[in-house]
């Protein structure tokens, strides 16, 4: 249990990027533990026609009685390579964008562009005759548009902005992002066509949200404005306070328990130097976290 506890307070205390590919990466491990189940006792179809209520069809007619899959689709991923690829993109562009935008726009930034790769996917499929034979039947899923979504909106943000890529060495933001868009615009013929328009609406409302953003105008400022309310109406349970009538604590000895919390808090971050953060014990980790909420 001392891993799930220690997933949970990282999951609890981490920014909205790591909260994101937390919840890519658990819901992933779900499925691919639900697959193998699926397939030990003989059912690998109810695992198929899980993930086919999961991923969204190209068909408006289906799609009507599977409105959901316009969220789900951008959780799920049908392999190993598949995530990992997406989830490196993801962190490599989630925490350049956070160094010019809040969490809340990256949020805002990843469910729509997401949204706007689907709406690609599905005219891409309906209107190019090429597809005509495949669009009924045709599904897309992974978080790939979400991500392209803000890499194109950093770099649009700061397109001269240097960054140091393995065997490249230092290279310009707008490059990378011209590069990625470029190769899904000519992958296209290759396969997965649906997939890659899918990429570009992502990349599209990057483009799109990072332009009018220096313009003064935010896109994404009244997506989340909902999501808070609804949050903020759910009734939460409230543990009974106990009141007890103690003395109040004298300035010396409000000091003296200031101080000792304090020298507690240093030998923590001393431990965490020398041997890093996975060695504090499950009580280290509350005693800091609830020091950080304190500051």
């Amino acid at each position: 249990m001392a891993l799930w506890d220690d997933i949970k307070f990282q999951f609890r205390t981490g920014n909205v990027l790591m909260q994101l590919i937390y919840v890519n990466g658990g819901i992933f491990l779900a499925m691919m533990v639900l697959r193998v189940l699926f397939y030990l006792t003989g059912s690998i179809d109810s695992y198929n026609t899980i993930t086919y209520y999961l991923t969204i069809p190209a068909s408006p007619k289906l799609l009507l009685f599977r409105p959901w899959t316009i969220i789900t689709h951008m959780f799920i991923h049908d392999g190993f390579l598949h995530i990992l690829f997406n989830m490196v993109w993801l962190y490599f562009g989630g925490s350049l964008f956070l160094n010019f935008h809040d969490s809340k726009k990256l949020l805002s930034t990843y469910v729509l562009g997401g949204l706007t790769g689907a709406l690609f996917f599905i005219l891409a499929m309906n209107l190019f005759p090429v597809f005509s034979a495949s669009a009924p039947y045709a599904m897309a899923e992974g978080a790939s548009a979400a991500v392209l979504a803000i890499m194109v909106a950093v770099a649009t943000t700061a397109p001269n902005y240097i960054v140091r890529l393995v065997l490249l060495g230092p290279i310009k933001l707008k490059y990378i992002a011209i590069v990625s868009v470029l190769l899904d615009v000519l992958l296209i013929p290759q396969g997965n066509a649906g997939g890659h328009f899918g990429h570009l609406g992502g990349a599209l409302f990057g483009f799109v949200f990072a332009s009018q953003l220096k313009r003064g105008t935010d896109l994404t400022v009244d997506f989340l404005k909902p999501i808070f309310w609804l949050r903020d109406k759910i009734p939460t349970r409230r543990k009974r306070i106990k009141v007890v009538h103690s003395k109040p604590k004298s300035r010396y000895e409000y000091n003296e328990d200031k101080a000792s919390k304090q020298e507690q808090i240093d030998a923590i971050l001393d431990k965490i130097k020398r041997s890093g953060y996975d060695s504090l014990s499950k009580k280290e980790k509350e005693i800091l976290f609830q020091a950080s909420k304190e500051i």
